[in-house]
Parts: structure tokens; sequence; C-alpha cells
């Protein structure tokens, strides 16, 4: 029987510490809350630990500090509850290769108690829902990288969940198939009420699918929003200039005079780079390096970056996710 959750949010995450041998700090402090229904993207680079954190609330990992709850159940005292009523796939496929499709479903349909006319019939639909009718019943070794996540993703969802865990669902596949994924994943959402925690790397990822992301670097939510909401609070373009070297004696010269330009709205200075947010990127570049000539200062490259995710991540981690 599915529970029902009685709070506001279906996960909720609070100050989770998890360190690893070597002393790696996976996450320190991170905090976050999902409510019921809804796509959650944590966006990041990887070894920021997002992998870290599904592994936490699929009791897969114990923190070490920090509470979590999913549908009201905590991950540490109830971990067999949490089980019976999550979904989850993970980075790496857990297809089994020496089976076809259906197997596969069939296999995992009973490991968690299901049998008889309901199992068939739930394996049915979800090959025809992931439309996988004609692979069904080959051998999983013939399968594309796209059948094998769609595979996946029948295997996480096939004793309908409450919450299910994607993580990295789409790595590696072609534009086509990961397409196809996200449409998967938004009808589980806005059909079928599925709460999805969604990690990724990808950008555009994030932008389609989550209702709300929390950008994560080094094991803490540096911010969290809609995607809209962050692309909103960026109130215009990012220049990024790379100098030639480290003009390391003067550049708070040069800070001081970037910032009283007019457009200028923030100066950030990392080493031999030059980070501004402006009004108007294309019409205040011209003057913007006029005043760097006029400094001696020589420039390599520069690149304008209208608002996007990727600029929101670059704002607010100094770096971009590629890094």
């Amino acid at each position: 029987m599915l529970l029902k959750n009685q709070n506001t949010f279906a996960i909720e995450v609070n100050n989770l510490v998890k360190t690893y041998k070597g002393g790696i700090k996976a996450l320190d402090g991170l905090t976050f809350n999902i409510r019921s229904g809804s796509i959650y993207g944590l966006l990041g680079p990887n070894g920021a630990g997002k992998s870290t954190t599904v592994k936490i609330l699929t009791t897969l990992s114990k923190p070490d500090s920090g509470e979590a709850n999913v549908l009201g159940i905590d991950v540490l005292s109830q971990p067999d509850k949490i089980r019976r009523i999550i979904g989850c796939v993970s980075q790496k496929s857990g297809v089994c290769y020496d089976s076809t499709g259906r197997e596969n479903l069939i296999l995992q349909g009973q490991l968690y108690g299901m049998g008889g006319k309901y199992l068939k019939e739930r394996v049915d639909e979800l090959i025809n829902i992931l439309k996988l009718e004609e692979a069904a019943n080959r051998s999983t070794l013939t399968y594309s990288g796209g059948m094998l996540r769609k595979l996946d993703i029948a295997m996480g969802i096939i004793h309908n969940p409450q919450i299910l865990f994607l993580d990295e669902p789409t790595t590696g596949l072609d534009p086509e198939a990961r397409a196809t994924l996200w449409e998967i994943i938004l009808n589980l959402s806005k059909q079928e009420q599925v709460t999805i925690l969604l990690t990724s790397h990808y950008l555009d990822e994030i932008d389609r699918l989550a209702d709300r992301v929390a950008i994560i670097d080094q094991g803490k939510v540096i911010i969290e929003g809609s995607p809209r909401e962050l692309k909103d609070k960026l109130a215009g373009d990012v220049i990024k200039i790379e100098l030639l070297k480290n003009y390391s004696n003067s550049i708070f010269h040069v800070e001081d005079v970037l910032k009283k330009q007019e457009g200028v709205i923030e100066v950030k200075i990392k080493s031999k780079e030059l980070q501004l947010q402006v009004s108007r990127g294309a019409s205040i570049l011209p003057n913007i390096l006029q005043v760097l000539q006029s400094l001696s200062i020589e420039v390599a490259s520069v690149e304008i970056i209208p608002p996007s995710l990727d600029v929101v991540y670059l704002k607010y981690t100094g770096k971009r996710i590629e890094a």
C-alpha cells in the first residue's frame, strides 16, 4: 500500500555532511526541500555531491551527520520502508544482459513482491508507454543506449513508486534519445504525479525539466529557485575577459575603474580572468576594452554570455560547469 505524505514536502534534507576516506568532503551541510509531484534538479559538475545525495536518500549510504526524510520517513531509522516507496535509476545501468527486456521487468517486479496478472499487465503497460514493443522479447545485448535507459526507467517505476530518483539519466545519449527520455520524465511527473529528484550536469536538461533547481558545488547549495527565477536575477549579460597575464600589482585599481563604467553591475576578478555582469553586453564591450587598453591591460580573449543557467552557475560559483 502506498503511503500518503502528510507533509508539504515529499523530500526534506537538512544539513547533510558526508566525508569519504582521505578527507574528501562530498557533502558540506547540504539542505533543500522538494514539493510533492514536482521535478527537482540538482545541478553541478562531477564531484559536486549529487550522486552521494542520491545514495543517502535511497538508503545506499549513510551521512556523517544531518537529517533526511522521504514522505516523512527517516532514511536512517526506517530504510526498509523507504525502499518500498521509491524508485531509482542510477548512472550505471541495472539491466541484466543475459535476459530480454521483458524478463528484466518481470524479475524487477518480483523483487518488489509483485506477481500474477497484475505484474503481467504492468510489464505490458510499461513496454507500451516506453515504446519498447519491438525489442521487449530480444536480448538486451542488442539494445541501443537510449533503449537501455528507457528499460532502466521502466525497471525503476515497475512498482508504481511515489518518488523517483534519476541520477544523470541521459549521460552519453544522442540528442534524439535524450529528447525522448525528457518527454517520458515529464509525463511521469505531470500525469502520474511522481515526485522526481533529477541530478544532472546538463544545463539544457535541468532548464527543460525542473520545476525548481538547486545549484550545488563542493557539497552545498549555492542558490535555489526555478530556472526562470534564477535567470531573471541576472539582469543582463556576463562579459568574460581572459587576460594575457596576471596583473596582480594593478588589478584592484582595474576593478575600481571598471565598476564606475556605465552599465557595469558587478565585477569579479580571478587570476587572469575578469568577469563582468553588465546590462547590455554588446553595446558596453567596446568601452570596456578601451578602458583596459588605457590601463595597459592586454586581453587574450572575450566572450559575451547571455542569461542562461550556465551564466547563473558562473555567477554564483565563479566557474563554468564544464570545469
